[in-house]
């Protein structure tokens, strides 16, 4: 992957020398909205240059990124791309030729229904060659990495495959600006990686002017500089380096450190002279010299137990022989699940990993039947089996006292204790306004419950996720930023106080500060009355943060299952399997090669804890 050799593409001749993009003065509001979403913004992206932009969710950030391909119109002020005025109108379509962007949500971008179709689409449409558009789809699934699924349907593919589909679609387009915003929010590690390699490359060796919209601070450190907006304003610019030293700056503008700077800051405030650092074996060298010059001898920091996780097991999930094939019996057919065997107890905050395409999302929607198991359908009959063989293995999933192979099953009353919120919060809402979407669910479930306690319900509901319940009671949902949208998705769910609750990547696409803060929500919400909370994620610091185990799926199997602290300390298997480990878990790692062994759940604040002790602290244990 990380070496092309196919034929490159054809780019087109550009003899513009100057800047790529110009913002002078920019000003942007939306409708009648008091507060512009970009305010009298200016700055300048020099060719060639790779800019990152970081932001809380709502700072200006997508918005910015519309203005520059001509897909939104300033209310003042003047932007020029590659020396074309973007608010001509005669200037549109060579700006969107020579400016590709690639959205967050990739179904925004999917316009085909087979995936070579959909790379070709842009290409055919700015009259490109025919033999060129064919080897421009070579090279764009190939820097992907799907070229094995370029006859496919774009239908049956992952959230994290869609968007890989969407980068290649914008890359056949040979850009000479390609803007990213948030395209890696939906990918696995090893995909992130692999797709910001391509990013990279593209930016160093053909000279690509790349603009990438992110909250994986890991990713803006490929940048040569980075902006920082907060309220429609550049409040920070300069080197990623220089940005991530000031903590206290960027606490001020709703962002967070990324965690290797958390660790730092904890371990300098604890007397461990450590410089602040932004890679692993850059934090695992600085601990060995300090342990080294303290003249450290015990260098063996045994890990905490796990956690015993007490429940009833009244509501337990077994799930038995789970396989399931998309499409079956059509050209189609793709196999999603290939005996799944899984146990969920009473009580336990699950996390399921896995890479791109795994079956982690078809997992999950067996377990509120939203695809229901064979036998369960109306007209599914038993077939006999042939003579001389054993009779097929049929899946099995119960969850508490629902038997979800049984056609009998109250389904109802399961999804009433089963609520899902899926990986894209807009595919959840739909209502004229967000109170009567929060409110759906009860007046399907309860339509005897009064008004007024559907109404207190509604508040509550909203209020506990963070949301002003006067302020946006009243509005439509698909007014609200991408954050708050996540907030009345689960809002919605929550309304009704299911016994488990089921996230597909909850805080995907969330700035750190929103994705604390609902992962803080989530455990409130376990902590006082949810018994089980199931999330799916790509992030692995996010699992061992907050996770009592974790399964990992690979090919539509579970492979592994396990507390946090065992899984991730064996990092060559889950890389094997497309993953990664976090942050805590590779300086774990490069710490042992130097003699120091720091055992830890892998959490930001044990392992801090666990090298305060190695130095003589008592940490918070």
């Amino acid at each position: 992957m990380d070496d092309i050799t196919e034929a490159q593409p054809q780019q087109a001749e550009n003899n513009f020398n100057g800047d790529a993009v110009v913002f002078d003065g920019v000003t942007f509001s939306y409708n009648e909205q008091t507060t512009p979403a970009l305010n009298n913004i200016s700055f300048t992206v020099k060719k060639g240059e790779f800019l990152a932009i970081i932001g809380h969710n709502g700072s200006g950030k997508s918005t910015l990124a519309r203005l520059i391909n001509g897909l939104l119109t300033s209310d003042s002020g003047k932007i020029t791309v590659l020396g074309l005025d973007v608010d001509d109108d005669k200037n549109t379509l060579e700006v969107r030729k020579r400016a590709g962007i690639v959205f967050q949500n990739p179904d925004n971008q999917t316009v085909a229904s087979i995936i070579e179709d959909d790379v070709a689409f842009g290409p055919e449409n700015i009259g490109v060659e025919r033999e060129e558009i064919g080897r421009r789809i070579d090279w764009a699934l190939g820097a992907v990495g799907m070229n094995e699924y370029r006859t496919g349907t774009t239908s049956r593919l992952s959230g994290g495959q869609k968007q890989r589909i969407a980068i290649a679609g914008v890359l056949a387009l040979k850009p000479e600006i390609l803007i990213l915003d948030e395209s890696t929010a939906m990918l696995d590690p090893k995909g992130r990686k692999e797709v910001m390699n391509v990013v990279d490359r593209l930016n160093k060796e053909d000279g690509m002017t790349v603009i990438l919209i992110t909250h994986f601070m890991e990713e803006a450190l490929l940048a040569d500089r980075t902006i920082v907006l907060n309220r429609g304003e550049i409040v920070m610019q300069g080197t990623p380096q220089d940005i991530f030293m000031h903590a206290d700056r960027l606490e001020a503008y709703n962002l967070t450190l990324p965690r290797i700077g958390i660790i730092c800051k904890k371990l300098q405030e604890n007397g461990i002279e450590v410089d602040n650092c932004l890679y692993p074996e850059q934090l695992a060298s600085e601990i060995a010299k300090a342990a080294q010059d303290k003249g450290i001898t015990d260098k063996n920091i045994a890990a905490s137990p796990a956690p015993v996780i007490d429940g009833s097991h009244d509501w337990d999930i077994d799930i038995r022989d789970l396989t399931f094939t998309y499409s079956v019996k059509s050209p189609f057919a793709t196999k999603a699940l290939s005996g799944i065997n899984l146990h969920i107890s009473e009580g336990e905050f699950f996390g399921i990993i896995g890479h791109t395409g795994s079956g982690k999302s078809t997992l999950v929607q067996h377990l509120n039947a939203l695809i229901k198991l064979p036998q369960a359908e109306k007209h599914y009959h038993a077939k006999k089996p042939k003579k001389g063989k054993p009779a097929p293995v049929m899946p099995r999933i119960t969850v508490g006292k629902f038997n979800l192979a049984d056609k009998k099953c109250k389904f109802r009353e399961l999804r009433e204790s089963v609520g899902m919120v899926f990986q894209y919060p807009e595919y959840q809402l739909f209502a004229e306004t967000v109170f009567e979407d929060v409110a759906f669910s009860l007046k399907n479930f309860h339509k005897d419950m009064p008004k007024e306690q559907v109404e207190e319900s509604v508040k509550n509901a909203l209020e506990m996720v963070g949301l002003d319940y006067n302020e946006v009671k009243d509005k439509s949902p698909f007014d609200l930023s991408g954050g708050q949208k996540r907030r009345v998705a689960i809002a919605g769910v929550i309304v009704g106080r299911p016994h488990i609750l089921i996230l597909d990547e909850p805080a995907a696409g969330l700035d750190p500060l929103g994705k604390q803060e609902i992962m803080e929500l989530l455990h409130k919400i376990h902590s006082e009355w949810c018994k089980t909370v199931i999330i799916v994620s790509h992030d692995m610091d996010e699992i061992a943060d907050n996770c009592t185990r974790a399964a990992v799926i690979s090919r539509g199997q579970a492979v592994r299952c396990a507390a946090p602290q065992d899984l991730f300390a064996d990092g060559k298997s889950l890389e094997e399997l497309g993953l990664d480990i976090p942050l805590t878990a590779k300086v774990t790692q490069k710490l042992a090669e130097s003699g120091i062994y720091i055992g830890s759940d892998f959490t930001c604040e044990d392992f801090s804890d666990k090298v305060i002790q190695l130095f003589g602290g008592g940490g918070n244990d």
